[in-house]
């Protein structure tokens, strides 16, 4: 078996981080329109209770995503610090998004902020897979 490290740790965590993160919007996105048939509420109480699963996985992307950086800042330069940039505020925007989508009362307003939310997260995945090479 391979040896186990602190970069393993780290990266594990950050990709499971990421997961819940994105793989939980798109899944939830595809259950909306199930769960509105049931009631209004229901994707109201499915996505209030997404989010206390999502916000502690987004905090531990900033931190394990902080951990990332100090790991490789000797690559930090050039076009690995421009694609790192970018990433950050597809994270950012991603973040922000989100945090108004769980405020948005009006059905366009959920609309964009959540697809704002979906996109930038899915930008920030694929930037990560290409730092990572």
């Amino acid at each position: 078996m391979l040896p186990v490290s602190w970069d393993t740790i780290r990266l594990f965590l950050h990709i499971l981080a990421a997961t819940v993160w994105v793989g939980g919007q798109i899944t939830l996105a595809a259950l909306v329109p199930v769960l509105r048939r049931r009631g209004a509420e229901i994707p109201r109480a499915a996505a209030r209770r997404f989010n206390q699963v999502a916000w502690p996985a987004f905090g531990v992307l900033i931190i394990t995503g902080i951990w990332n950086v100090a790991a490789v800042r000797s690559k930090v330069t050039g076009s690995y610090e421009t694609t790192l940039i970018i990433k950050l505020v597809a994270v950012a925007v991603s973040g922000v998004a989100a945090a108004l989508h769980a405020r948005a009362r009006s059905a366009t307003g959920l609309a964009v902020v959540g697809a704002l939310t979906g996109v930038s997260a899915l930008a920030a995945l694929f930037l990560g897979v290409l730092l990572a090479g």
